[in-house]
C-alpha cells in the first residue's frame, strides 16, 4: 500500500546509537575545548546514560570557582546543540 489520503506516510523515527550520542558529544566538547585549554585547562566525557552527561574538568578548570557556571552556560548548551535531547550535564571532581 501506498501512502495518501487513507494511509498517511509515517514518520520516520531517528534512534541515535549511543556510540553515535557519544561522538556527537565529543564533537560538542571540541568546540568548546580551546576555550578552556586557552585557560590551561580541558574538559572529556566520562558517562553518558539516558538524557544525562557526566563530564570532568582538568586542569586549571579541575579547581576553577566558576567551573560550574562554564558548566551550565557553556558546556550544557553546546551539547544540546548537537543532541536536543540531553536535559542533564554534570560534571565530577
Amino acid at each position: 500500500m501506498r501512502a495518501g489520503k487513507f494511509f498517511p506516510a509515517r514518520k520516520k523515527t531517528i534512534n541515535m546509537s549511543q556510540e553515535n550520542k557519544q561522538q556527537k558529544i565529543n564533537e560538542a566538547l571540541e568546540e568548546i575545548r580551546p576555550f578552556l585549554q586557552k585557560d590551561g585547562g580541558d574538559i572529556h566525557l566520562v558517562s553518558l546514560k539516558d538524557d544525562e552527561v557526566v563530564v570532568k574538568f582538568e586542569g586549571n578548570c579541575y579547581h576553577c570557582k566558576i567551573n560550574n557556571l562554564t558548566l551550565r552556560i557553556g558546556v550544557k548548551k553546546i551539547i544540546q546543540k548537537y543532541l536536543p535531547e540531553i536535559k542533564t550535564v554534570k560534571n565530577i571532581e
